[in-house]
């Protein structure tokens, strides 16, 4: 960011230091406590489906609040290791949650909860 240099006679452009501000607070959002782990995301993306029976791939994507690409990148992870499955409809492909996928969920839950009791945000997750 620039602004105007006030107390020169010409108008040049100098350093803002008001932008150094901006982005501590853009790197303070993006920090650890803010960013989703991938096993959030795993339980964002099971829970959905859940919710909501059958789910296609926009409605996930728009709930776990992802880029579609990316989301289609993680259900395909969930689908290879049986979390969630995908069922063909009408020429559309819907994804449902498994009963793995459904245990995964409930104990994230409850690891959640001890993390919480703790104070504590586990980093490695």
């Amino acid at each position: 960011m620039w602004c105007r240099d006030q107390s020169a006679s010409t108008t040049t452009k100098i350093k803002c230091p008001a932008s150094n501000s901006i982005r501590a607070r853009r790197k303070k959002s993006l920090s650890d406590e803010q960013r989703r782990t991938k096993y959030d995301i795993y339980a964002d993306i099971i829970e959905i489906i859940a919710r909501k029976g059958l789910c296609s791939l926009t409605r996930v994507s728009y709930g776990a609040n992802m880029p579609v690409d990316r989301t289609k990148k993680e259900i395909s992870f969930l689908i290879a290791h049986g979390f969630i499955t995908e069922v063909t409809l009408e020429d559309s492909k819907k994804y449902r949650a498994t009963k793995w996928g459904l245990e995964y969920l409930e104990t994230f839950k409850h690891m959640r909860k001890f993390f919480a009791a703790l104070g504590d945000r586990p980093h490695n997750l």
